[in-house]
């Protein structure tokens, strides 16, 4: 009953200090590395060729109508980056980059030789409820591909197994 009298007082409630104190760390803790440090694998120009190549390859398909492709291609960037332990930030602005480059090109080729494109995109935009404006409808088909392509990053990140970090 001793102890009902400390209640509410000074150091009463020290539950820490009843056992033993601990014991002094046997080395020094391990030092802290920022986070900006690389630790990708591989050269950052061969990731740029690679990227290079996702943008005229969604071009090209893009040209011929595989509308889908951007979705692919992101699902190809996923598991790369995965396996060169990109940070999900940087892969994610290199992948929404590649999608809206690839479609950028043939539709702005299109719009630049052939205005039907304008008038279609403006129809689209009109009939999607945004203002019917061409630039508009261009805009929501990139931001379309975007979204397609970061699904795809999304897909091939969750699917693919995590690799051990080497110490």
């Amino acid at each position: 009953m001793a102890d009902l009298r400390r209640l509410g007082k000074r150091g009463a409630y020290r539950l820490g200090m009843l056992g033993s104190p601990p014991s002094a760390p046997r080395r020094p803790p391990s030092p802290h590395y920022p986070s900006w440090v690389p630790s990708h694998r591989g050269p950052v120009t061969l990731w740029l060729l690679g990227c290079l190549a996702a943008v005229a390859v969604i071009a090209a398909t893009a040209a011929i109508g595989w509308w889908f492709m951007p979705f692919v291609a992101g699902l190809v960037g996923g598991v790369a980056s995965h396996l060169g332990r990109w940070r999900l930030r940087t892969a994610l602005l290199a992948t929404g980059a590649v999608a809206a480059l690839g479609w950028a090109v043939p539709l702005g080729w299109q719009a630049w030789r052939v205005g039907g494109v304008r008038a279609t995109a403006r129809v689209v935009a009109a009939l999607a409820g945004l203002p019917a404006h061409s630039s508009v409808g261009i805009a929501a088909t990139l931001l379309v591909a975007v979204l397609q392509a970061l699904a795809g990053l999304w897909l091939g990140r969750a699917v693919f197994p995590r690799l051990p970090r080497a110490a």
